[in-house]
């Protein structure tokens, strides 16, 4: 059994961590998230050689290295690669801070330290135009080698796709990275007013809260949940208080979030930015380059084909307005005035009343406002008066619209030897920000003594198979030459 042991390792002698990092390539490239657990799974089927978890955690971060490229390299070939990018795409918008280099209380000239950075790509530009008024942002930390955050902010398209249209690398999360991103934000992409922001400054919230009564599209709605909350405890009453109902209540909002209460859609994006939180910064923004390509390539083709088989709105809208006109035939409308614009219904067979005003795009039930398209009431006074319905669905969900939404177009970089050379000053990583932690993170576990080594048993060697040695201090491992090599 022991010869066995040590022929199968001799086999393997060349299988180290940097012949595995080159098979395993394709994979990180592809996923850089890739778990430790899948490339162990991909030596053994490759080589029929069960790796080290150690190993594979090893051989994982060298082929990220390959890839993506070194850390120190990296910050030196942001700005590089921003220009080229802006010269190719020459209304993309970036924004690069930095900070001053000291030596003995002198400036460094020619280098700078990278603070933060924030970019939004013209197709990104062009397509907010062209989605719901409203934006979610929201930070993720970095990870590996240096301490910070990625923000972002994600749109809306007509037909719920969400769309990321500005991004930023900043320390982290403090007041002034925030005013940073904002900043950029409004001057160079949410340039009209009357667009809702979401976050999640509140996001210390009560789970019960978040959940039901913020969704009170109408006053009536509210003053229930609100008793319930007061029921719930003094506290929770007084925190929303605090905060005003327009910023946490849909009945009271303007309709300036469209239904939405939480930063559901860019938790969505940050789960496919998950893998790049752990690249060189140049990688991430190449990242969100050819993922957004890939986006608006595939999003494109999916609208124009809706156009060419006679879909006037998008699936959403559509869905929508079938599901309010099969509710809406058991409505009694009464009409109020000669110009058709008020109306006051009654749904059979509870009774109950709502008014409708459809010069104010507004129902007392709260849909018609808060999502722009046409309620089961609104249906039924149309169809009573022999109304356009479609008059009331919002531009927004149109297939026209959603095909402008993804009209810009990305352009290939190229090969690095054909951009403009770059003339600026050197970049380099704030050290302050350079995580101490090296290697794998150690294990936060509490090892009791089951754990300690006398439990465990001694030490048995992976290449004779015997005990009290390890691999590298076995006499085979050293090879005949160990003991013939005096005379």
């Amino acid at each position: 059994m022991a010869n066995t042991r040590a022929a199968w390792a001799r086999s393997h002698a060349k299988l180290d961590s940097d012949t595995i990092a080159d098979a395993i390539r394709p994979l990180v490239e592809a996923d850089p998230s890739i778990k430790v657990k899948s490339i162990i799974t991909e030596v053994q089927s490759r080589f029929n050689y069960t790796v080290s978890y150690r190993k594979a955690w090893l051989t994982k971060q060298k082929s990220v290295v390959k890839v993506f490229g070194d850390w120190k390299v990296s910050y030196q070939t942001l700005p590089v690669w921003l220009k080229a990018m802006t010269a190719k795409m020459p209304r993309s918008r970036v924004q690069i801070k930095t900070l001053p280099v000291y030596r003995e209380s002198e400036e460094v000239q020619g280098v700078r330290v990278l603070h933060r950075v924030f970019w939004s790509f013209y197709p990104c530009i062009v397509a907010f135009r062209h989605c719901k008024p409203l934006v979610q942002v929201d930070g993720t930390h970095l990870y590996r080698k240096y301490k910070g955050a990625l923000l972002v902010a994600i749109a809306q398209d007509g037909n719920q796709n969400i769309v990321p249209v500005a991004f930023a690398i900043v320390e982290g999360e403090t007041a002034d990275a925030w005013e940073f991103f904002l900043t950029n934000l409004r001057r160079y992409v949410v340039t009209i007013d009357g667009v809702g922001i979401i976050s999640d400054r509140h996001n210390s919230i009560d789970a019960a809260i978040a959940r039901s009564n913020g969704y009170s599209r109408t006053e009536q709605e509210y003053n229930k949940n609100y008793q319930r909350l007061q029921e719930r405890g003094e506290a929770y009453m007084h925190w929303c208080d605090e905060i005003g109902v327009d910023r946490w209540v849909l009945a009271f909002d303007g309709g300036h979030r469209w239904g939405h209460m939480m930063t559901n859609l860019v938790e969505c994006i940050n789960s496919v930015m998950k893998g790049a939180r752990n690249l060189p910064v140049t990688a991430i923004v190449r990242f969100t380059f050819y993922r957004l390509n890939e986006l608006f390539t595939r999003k494109s083709a999916e609208a124009h084909e809706h156009v060419r088989n006679g879909f006037t709105y998008s699936e959403f809208a559509t869905k929508r307005v079938e599901e309010s006109f099969r509710r809406a035939g058991s409505i009694v409308v009464n009409r109020f005035d000669r110009r058709n614009e008020v109306f006051e219904v009654r749904e059979m067979p509870d009774g109950s009343i709502y008014t409708i005003n459809l010069a104010q795009r507004h129902c007392d039930c709260g849909h018609f406002q808060v999502e722009r398209l046409p309620c089961r009431h609104v249906l039924a006074c149309c169809a009573n008066q022999r109304l356009d319905w479609q008059v009331y669905v919002h531009d927004v969900y149109k297939m026209s619209k959603i095909c402008k939404v993804y009209r810009g177009e990305f352009v290939p970089m190229g090969d690095p030897s054909t951009w403009a050379p770059y003339e600026g000053a050197k970049v380099i990583a704030n050290w302050t920000l350079r995580r101490t932690i090296k290697g794998r993170p150690k294990s936060t576990r509490y090892l009791n003594e089951m754990y300690s080594r006398d439990m465990r048993g001694s030490r048995r060697c992976t290449t004779c198979g015997k005990e009290g040695h390890s691999r590298s201090r076995c006499p085979q491992h050293a090879g005949p030459s160990s003991t013939g090599g005096q005379s």
